[in-house]
């Protein structure tokens, strides 16, 4: 049995060290905030502790190896889809990565949890600006144009895409009487996206234009 002082050493820094990574995914207002991050460190901490009693000397690590199959789950329920992108995968990680600092706290590592932490706080702050910044030189978009049947006319609009250095990753068309709705799915620099934008919207052949 471990000595009261050595459980309150554990509990309290998985509580330090989630909450300080859950503050990080509060302040971007994340699904998966300071409370949720808390408990996850928390929580495989004391699987682990757990597991040392429970399992005894013969497989000490079953409880906490299910640690990880466990949070698998959770991290699905932050992953989504919308505008024709994944959302919530650097969360879903981080709470992966949480869980994992609480087993290697449980197991009393104490420095490298304390040190890992501070890398996974390091990344999620530090990096953000390049994450931007990589958005800003490549993102993907999908437009939806809706005008009048005309031939040739969808080959317009693709023509002006090519025209300001987007590349078409997916096309699809369909018609409706004598109106055609147009979708692309288009990959290219933000202000690549801003000037075809404005480019579409005075373009008074169209009748809908989805961005």
């Amino acid at each position: 049995m471990q000595p009261n002082s050595d459980l309150i050493i554990k509990l309290a820094l998985s509580l330090l060290i989630g909450g300080s990574i859950g503050i990080e995914r509060e302040l971007r207002s994340k699904s998966a905030g300071f409370r949720t991050l808390m408990l996850i460190c928390l929580g495989a901490t004391l699987f682990t502790i757990f597991s040392q009693y429970i399992g005894h000397a013969t497989s000490p690590d079953r409880i906490a190896s299910n640690v990880v199959v466990g949070i698998g789950f959770m991290g699905a329920g932050v992953i989504f889809r919308s505008n024709n992108r994944v959302n919530g995968i650097t969360t879903a990680a981080t709470m992966w990565l949480a869980a994992a600092l609480g087993v290697g706290i449980g197991c009393g590592y104490y420095m490298a949890s304390v040190f890992g932490g501070g890398l996974v706080i390091a990344i999620l702050v530090i990096f953000a600006s390049t994450d931007r910044f990589l958005d800003k030189i490549n993102q993907v978009r999908e437009y939806k144009i809706t005008y009048p049947y005309e031939q040739n006319l969808d080959h317009k609009y693709e023509d002006i895409i090519a025209e300001y250095g987007l590349v078409i990753k997916s096309r699809a068309h369909t018609k409706s009487g004598n109106i055609i709705t147009g979708s692309w799915t288009v990959t290219g620099s933000e202000k690549a996206h801003r000037t075809f934008i404005d480019v579409i919207i005075k373009d008074h052949t169209v009748t809908e234009f989805s961005y």
